[in-house]
């Protein structure tokens, strides 16, 4: 069978994201309308000028936009819909990513040659849903985040002539592929129409629970009680209360235990949580089974050593999340995963230092998600082996250079310092280097940069545009 032509896309957020993902290794972007996406803020991409300028800079350098409009409107957006996005089609984006069917419909009827693919959002997770927006003209559908490298393969043989896309990394989310009403129930930012607060992330309190005899949970500790109390007007009854109705509705859909599995000791007891912030004294309730809690700060997806094996499937496009993250962000994972890309292709073994490259990005932790349910002993060598001599921290960018002196003018993003060991990281080959001497804009000689707003000049060897240094962790 020919191997299918393996697209990298890239999130960009704003412009300068935009370039940076091109010039590192993404074959195509993905920005949304505010209105209608699931990124409201950090959205560069908010009128028809921007996304004019986005997609010709995309296409003047042979790479691909794609529009997001993949929220789940209620109905006053629907009036606004399609005069909103007229004159975004007329700029020539090279598909919309929809999960809303309503809407979905509207642009098929409107405009019925421009190319659809199906969002994370709609939750696409077996061959006969992809088989059914196949028939509805979706040329490409992005499979849930919730599915294993056999589904995806199933999926791939049974649908041989519908595009692909599966996320590799980025932020996961504790809900079904993003449908959450967390964010909603506690700030009324429903992360369903691109508002999300990400609840699940807050810091929260947890304490042992006892029931009064009318059957309401309180802390168990007498102290809280009175505190509780004093909240209670902040409380919605439980039978109105959102987040009982969540948690009954995912204890309902949890999966069954695999044969043989027996539930923590401490599953079957009542908690309370509160958030430690903004929210002290306003005891929730929380449930806990053979499956895990329902409100959890998830860490982010690393699926960097199973591009070989996606690629082997037949997936045609390989996904970053992140339009909200940095410039170096996207540049950084758009440089490791082209790399994982091409190494694969060229029939190479797995980088592990990979690993350890991506743990120099912001994230919260990383996990492979579901794509494979126990970790091979092969991944835990990367983990805890020679990865770790690979660790790094975004510590500068060039603004400037002279090559008639060779010196470079950076910027400093955070603390480094003569003797450090660099990479100098360049969207036509990165090198290390020992760094050298600096000096500060009075030509002073300054052994440390100690962190943002500082300028150094120095001797870093041949840069150019949208070059960025990153200091070892480790020698």
């Amino acid at each position: 069978m020919t191997q299918r032509q393996v697209e990298l896309l890239a999130p960009a957020g704003t412009f300068e994201n935009l370039r940076y993902a091109f010039a590192y290794g993404a074959d195509a972007v993905y920005a949304g309308l505010p209105r209608y996406s699931l990124r409201v803020r950090n959205n560069d991409f908010k009128n028809e000028e921007r996304m004019k300028m986005g997609i010709d800079y995309a296409h003047e350098h042979g790479k691909k936009l794609f529009v997001a409009l993949n929220t789940m409107p209620h109905g006053a957006k629907l009036k606004t819909f399609v005069d909103d996005l007229a004159p975004i089609i007329e700029l020539g984006p090279d598909a919309l990513i929809m999960a809303d069917p309503g809407l979905i419909m509207m642009v098929r009827e409107r405009w019925p040659e421009m190319d659809i693919h199906l969002s994370v959002q709609s939750n696409a997770v077996n061959s006969a849903t992809v088989k059914f927006w196949q028939k509805q003209g979706l040329t490409r559908v992005i499979l849930s985040r919730e599915l294993s490298l056999n589904e995806i393969h199933e999926i791939r043989q049974e649908c041989p002539d519908m595009e692909l896309e599966v996320f590799v990394h980025g932020a996961l989310c504790i809900a079904y592929s993003g449908r959450c009403l967390l964010s909603g129930y506690f700030n009324h930012r429903d992360a369903n129409q691109g508002t999300c607060t990400n609840a699940c992330r807050w810091n929260y309190g947890l304490t042992d629970a006892k029931e009064t005899p009318e059957g309401e949970l309180i802390p168990k500790n007498t102290d809280l009680v009175n505190i509780y109390t004093s909240a209670s007007n902040h409380v919605q009854p439980k039978e109105d209360d959102p987040m009982k109705y969540l948690q009954d509705e995912l204890n309902r859909s949890a999966f069954d235990a695999p044969e043989g599995y027996h539930p923590h000791p401490e599953a079957d007891r009542s908690y309370l949580i509160q958030e430690n912030n903004q929210r002290k004294g306003e005891w929730m309730e929380i449930s806990e089974d053979e499956n895990g809690t329902y409100i959890m700060n998830s860490r982010d997806l690393r699926a960097i050593h199973h591009v070989q094996k996606l690629i082997e499937i037949g997936v045609d496009s390989l996904k970053i999340e992140g339009r909200t993250k940095s410039h170096y962000y996207v540049a950084r994972t758009a440089q490791l995963y082209r790399q994982a890309i091409n190494d694969a292709i060229a029939g190479k073994e797995f980088n592990p230092e990979l690993y350890g490259k991506l743990d120099g990005l912001a994230n919260r932790g990383y996990t492979e998600g579901f794509l494979q349910r126990h970790m091979p002993h092969a991944y835990q060598n990367y983990l805890t082996g020679n990865s770790i001599h690979s660790r790094q921290q975004y510590v500068a960018e060039v603004k400037s250079y002279d090559p008639e002196t060779g010196i470079a003018v950076l910027e400093a993003k955070n603390k480094f310092a003569t003797g450090d060991r660099i990479e100098i990281i360049n969207q036509h080959g990165n090198r290390e280097v020992v760094l050298g001497e600096m000096k500060n804009d009075k030509g002073e000689v300054i052994d440390v940069a100690r962190g943002s707003g500082y300028i150094v000049h120095t001797n870093i060897g041949p840069v150019d545009d949208m070059t960025m240094i990153a200091r070892y962790l480790y020698e």
